[in-house]
């Protein structure tokens, strides 16, 4: 299903395939059936297909930030959004304020769709399915803290051959920058600022100078502040997030589905945290930590599904 109202006629020059020029609007939902679309826009040609329930999830359902499913892991219910193909500019312009120079700004195309939780992975998640909790803040809807990207990825082994047909990962830093932006632009998905009502950071540090906030010294629970445009809890702030690529630096050009460099000092983790300042929790904002390393202010969020391969 396509979330826009179209106005459009068909082509039939191209047998079995219907062909639409569209002039697309943001309204209603148009039905596609069993039939795939192309369609284009000014710029661009889009291929829409039928969409069907995942096999994991138990729920599916639309609300205003989109498309969402539920899995039922371990026992413990996680809510996922479906994260559609699209562009971004990747990294930040050069005249965003207390920009790194590692955030130069690339086009990225995103072929594929996927699954991305809408929070951090939980602690109830994490002892359901590897029966112990590492975390320094306990609570059960609290993200869990202080594993490392060789712990995660363990985690996604067992979680994976408990729940059959289960393709649970890491995102690409990639696919974690484009589902915070949320078709966003500025240095946050909120905006051009971010205060403490927005995301949990440390609020003596503002971005930009700005007046000193709240700093609530620890993590606070999934979804207990605002959601982005599209359903993604804590993107900024609470804690760093593991991505499963290398970090290195970007290219100047254009690329589709990057997946990272194939080797390297660190793993990237993304998003600021509640001990950190306003500045690291930009949505371009990058930093790197070795594979072994346990801190208390990094955990990740899972996608569901297959690895993308880069073009």
């Amino acid at each position: 299903m396509l979330t826009r109202r179209a106005s459009a006629q068909a082509r039939e020059d191209r047998p079995g395939s219907p062909h639409l020029a569209l002039a697309l609007d943001a309204a209603a939902a148009l039905s596609l059936g069993e039939s795939v679309w192309r369609l284009w826009t000014d710029q661009e040609e889009l291929v829409v297909a039928p969409f069907d329930r995942p096999a994991w999830a138990h729920t599916l359902g639309r609300d205003g930030a989109g498309l969402f499913a539920a899995a039922d892991l371990k026992g413990i219910t996680q809510r996922l959004r479906w994260i559609g193909p699209g562009r971004l500019l990747m990294g930040s312009p050069a005249d965003e304020q207390d920009r790194f120079k590692d955030e130069r700004q690339h086009e990225v195309c995103h072929t594929r769709g996927f699954w991305l939780a809408e929070t951090a992975c939980t602690q109830a998640l994490w002892q359901a399915v590897m029966g112990d909790n590492p975390s320094g803040f306990n609570g059960e809807r609290r993200p869990v803290d202080t594993v490392s990207w060789i712990d995660v990825q363990r985690f996604l082994e067992r979680l994976n051959s408990a729940e059959p047909g289960l393709t649970a990962r890491l995102p690409t830093e990639a696919e974690w920058e484009y589902a915070c932006r949320a078709g966003t632009t500025t240095p946050f998905s909120f905006g051009e600022d971010i205060d403490p009502a927005q995301a949990n950071y440390n609020g003596n540090y503002p971005y930009c100078g700005d007046t000193k906030g709240l700093y609530r010294e620890q993590t606070v629970d999934v979804a207990s502040l605002p959601a982005n445009p599209w359903g993604l809890y804590e993107m900024h702030g609470n804690l760093w997030e593991w991505c499963q690529d290398w970090y290195g630096e970007y290219h100047a050009g254009p690329l589709t589905d990057p997946v990272g460099p194939p080797s390297g000092e660190g793993r990237v983790r993304r998003g600021g945290s509640w001990l950190r300042d306003g500045r690291d929790l930009r949505s371009a904002s990058r930093f790197l930590s070795v594979p072994g390393n346990r801190r208390q202010f990094a955990g990740f969020r899972l996608v569901l599904g297959s690895q993308p391969r880069q073009e």
